[in-house]
């Protein structure tokens, strides 16, 4: 009998948790989902929005793409905390350092990505993330990369440059209602990449709360546009539920002004 596919369902895969090593010394914790019984078509490198404001490799679209998408897209989903941030998978070492430190934490990622010899590498971004993306992310291993709601805060004409002589794939999925950057100003911003694709998300917000399905569908079809989209909302297997609680109030507060505490510091409070 099928069962509808929610938040907090866990579809079939392999996760182990895993820890990058950063050139700068650093250990950041992480989690790699890849397919259950084959092997990935194609790997998310997964980086996360502020954490200053909540945003964590947990935050909801990354924690939806590592419990759904090896099952139904095949793919492999890595997904870690920048240096300082905290989510129940633990803590990375160091603090956050404004895009700059993070340098090392992306390249730790594609590192071990690489050496994991996981396929067809891309790298997605969200907010904050995207930044770090466009930065510090046209590496030889990347094959591409998507950005969730990017602010262009970061990063920089320089950077945009950089992908231009690439020749990389890049698509940029931007809310109608974006807080930062809206469709219209994005399209003129990513003009100076010719081979960047701007999709105008009807109806969608910076934190994609409601629209997670949408983004995963895009992601899916440039990863691996072998499997047919829209992904199925129901499942017919085994299935397990996950625990969404602990990450109810940083869904919604992770761009507001006030800073969240993390699962550690709140439990010292």
């Amino acid at each position: 009998m099928s069962t509808p596919i929610r938040a907090s369902s866990i579809l079939p895969g392999h996760r182990e948790d895993i820890e990058l090593h950063t050139a700068d010394g650093l250990t950041l914790v992480g989690e790699l989902a890849r397919p259950l019984d084959r092997e990935p078509a194609g790997t998310l490198v997964c980086l996360h929005p502020l954490p200053t404001h909540g945003g964590m490799m947990d935050s909801h679209v990354f924690r939806k793409a590592a419990w759904r998408l090896p099952a139904l897209a095949d793919l492999a989903v890595l997904r870690f905390n920048t240096r300082g941030t905290s989510s129940v998978r633990g803590t990375s070492e160091g603090a956050f350092d404004g895009a700059v430190g993070e340098r090392f934490d992306v390249a730790a990622a594609i590192e071990y990505a690489e050496f994991a010899e996981l396929p067809n590498i891309w790298l997605v971004g969200w907010s904050f993330g995207t930044d770090l993306t466009l930065k510090y992310g046209c590496d030889p291993a990347v094959a591409g990369a998507i950005l969730l709601s990017p602010p262009l805060r970061f990063s920089a004409p320089e950077d945009l440059a950089v992908w231009a002589e690439s020749g990389k794939p890049l698509t940029a999925l931007v809310p109608e209602f974006d807080d930062y950057l809206r469709p219209e100003e994005a399209r003129r911003r990513f003009a100076a990449v010719p081979q960047a694709e701007v999709v105008g998300v009807s109806g969608a917000k910076h934190l994609w709360v409601g629209d997670a399905e949408t983004v995963l569908n895009e992601i899916v079809s440039r990863v691996n546009p072998a499997v047919p989209v829209p992904l199925p909302t129901t499942w017919d297997g085994p299935m397990e539920t996950g625990d969404v609680s602990a990450y109810a109030d940083r869904t919604v507060a992770a761009f507001a002004d006030t800073p969240v505490p993390g699962p550690q510091q709140r439990q010292a409070g």
